[in-house]
């Protein structure tokens, strides 16, 4: 990996700080929602509702982080991080958690949500070469599903620990979602220090700007972003039926398997999974970058679906962790061909649109889910439903975008 500078650094902590808090509430959240005594159908509801806020409030802070400033924007994200996971671990009133899901950022997935990502990967590209630029968002990628994989696994141990130290379960899981708000001042913190090269140059951005920009932050590139985003959209709608904390909750209810052992298991899955996005780079360097996309994700879709179909757990583990070894080759080429064809100061709009789209395809897909996981005939359909919309969405991207090729693609 290339020598990052002091911005580049702290962009790459920020994102390993990020993904801890996310790896560790995803083990435990629905668990905790189930122990205080929501149902799923309310558990499927409050994450969707989740997933919608974060959208909204990603949305407006990333069309306007080109023109107001990312770092503004990066520590508005931090501050409502703070908040979410503050109301989370104070309340048991359903209205109130449903308020914090709406307008805090919480990540039930283990992955990303609100503004930090499209900001961030913006900034990056400001610091980075174009031909470095796959291979700097496979690494930062990398980074992050490490860091997601170790709050998975140390939040399993500590919840262990501490309900052998005769603490209830809701008390320690309570404490997994006040580490996650307290590691939003730390982001803070972090984002202070970023130096102004992470901005967009004044002079090259929005100057007399549209209606149009004024609201979505997009000029040349707004044909080839919302014809991304529709497809992303379709992709994060069946990635919303198996996001990792509903993975978690299918292994405790089909096999019962404790959150020390899912912290386990997903620690290794997210490993495999960083591990195997280093690659992306390397072949897409030789097939280019939708190739790469699609090439990857539609055998991983296929194992995906055959993680129910397993007789034990032990098999169950395995197919699970042969779909992750592969299942994110496709994101850091997905980043860097957004980042590719739009223009330098549509960036941070062009990622928030399309991580937005996202985002609102992947909110309706748990209320849906909720019911599904509440019946023990039933709790195995969410993997067949998203193997199949996602392979249909590899087949439309290829069909779509593969005769538009990113600038160091061209010979």
């Amino acid at each position: 990996m290339a020598i990052l500078s002091k911005d580049g650094s702290i962009l790459f902590i920020t994102r390993m700080v990020r993904l801890f808090a996310y790896g560790s509430l995803s083990v435990i959240l629905l668990i905790y929602l189930a122990q205080i005594g929501l149902s799923d159908t309310q558990i499927g509801l409050l994450l969707t509702l989740t997933l919608l806020g974060d959208t909204i409030i990603s949305l407006w802070l990333t069309t306007r982080a080109d023109c107001v400033g990312r770092r503004r924007m990066l520590l508005a994200g931090a501050g409502l991080m703070v908040f979410g996971g503050t109301l989370f671990a104070l309340t048991t009133s359903y209205a109130v958690l449903l308020i914090a899901a709406i307008i805090g950022v919480i990540s039930p997935s283990g992955y990303e949500v609100g503004p930090f990502l499209s900001i961030e990967q913006s900034a990056l590209s400001n610091i980075i070469p174009d031909e470095k630029r796959t291979q700097i968002f496979a690494w930062y990628n990398l980074a992050g599903l490490f860091t997601t994989a170790l709050g998975a696994i140390v939040t399993g141990i500590l919840v262990q620990l501490l309900e052998n130290a005769h603490i209830t379960p809701v008390a320690s899981y309570r404490t997994i979602i006040v580490g996650y708000a307290a590691l939003g001042f730390l982001l803070a913190a972090l984002f202070c220090a970023l130096s102004p090269l992470v901005e967009v140059p004044v002079e090259s951005s929005c100057e007399v700007p549209s209606e149009f920009r004024k609201r979505f932050g997009l000029h040349r590139s707004k044909s080839i972003v919302f014809k991304l985003s529709a497809l992303f959209s379709l992709d994060a709608f069946a990635g919303g039926f198996i996001l990792q904390s509903i993975l978690a909750y299918w292994f405790y209810k089909r096999f019962g398997v404790q959150p020390a052992l899912l912290g386990s298991i997903f620690f290794g899955a997210n490993i495999l999974a960083g591990v195997s996005s280093l690659s992306a780079s390397w072949m897409a360097s030789r097939i280019g970058l939708v190739k790469t996309m699609v090439y990857t994700h539609i055998p991983s879709n296929i194992l995906l679906m055959l993680v129910p179909l397993m007789p034990n757990l032990p098999l169950a583990i395995t197919v699970l962790l042969l779909r992750f070894s592969i299942s994110q080759m496709d994101v850091p080429t997905r980043q860097s061909y957004v980042m590719a064809v739009v223009e330098p100061d549509e960036r941070s709009a062009a990622a928030g649109i399309t991580g937005v789209a996202r985002t609102v395809g992947a909110s309706f897909s748990p209320v849906l889910a909720g019911p599904l996981l509440a019946s023990a005939t039933l709790a195995s359909i969410p993997f067949f439903i998203s193997g199949s919309l996602k392979i249909i969405y590899d087949l439309l991207l290829y069909r779509s975008f593969q005769a538009i090729r990113a600038p160091e693609e061209s010979e």
